[in-house]
């Protein structure tokens, strides 16, 4: 049984919601789940998983939340060479640009991407609980 964490940050509710059905996604397909926030994640604990699914919204010019998820993930770059990870959030306005920012920067770190990253506008819908459904799939 593999071991995926589900870490997050959520100003709304929205990615918050969205890692839920990631985390269910990943049950459902045999693995161990833990659901943190991004205040209780580190690089210390990024060995204890087998696979990572991070989820931040858009924030301000289309970019990670700065105060709590952006310093915690650039704790975790140097862990991710060789990691199964997937990425998710929502977003307000503009066109997923912070989303395709993160994906270059993690292969850039040699992070190993298991599923196309999920968005959604404001709350997720039907098609984005799918999505996150099976982007936790992909990583168990």
């Amino acid at each position: 049984m593999s071991k995926v964490a589900v870490v997050y940050w959520s100003g709304t509710g929205n990615t918050e919601a969205m890692a839920a059905q990631v985390a269910a996604g990943a049950k459902e397909a045999g693995a161990e789940v833990d659901l943190l926030t991004a205040s209780e994640f580190d690089a210390g604990k990024m060995d204890e998983y087998d696979a990572v699914a991070f989820g931040c919204p858009s924030m301000g010019a289309e970019q990670l939340e700065e105060d709590e998820f952006a310093p915690m993930f650039s704790v975790c770059e140097p862990k991710l060479n060789g990691k199964k990870i997937a990425l998710f959030g929502s977003y307000g306005w503009g066109d997923g640009e912070w989303m395709r920012t993160w994906e270059d920067t993690c292969r850039s770190d040699g992070a190993v991407l298991a599923c196309e990253s999920v968005i959604c506008n404001e709350a997720p819908d039907d098609e984005a609980n799918a999505a996150c459904m099976a982007l936790g799939k992909a990583l168990a």
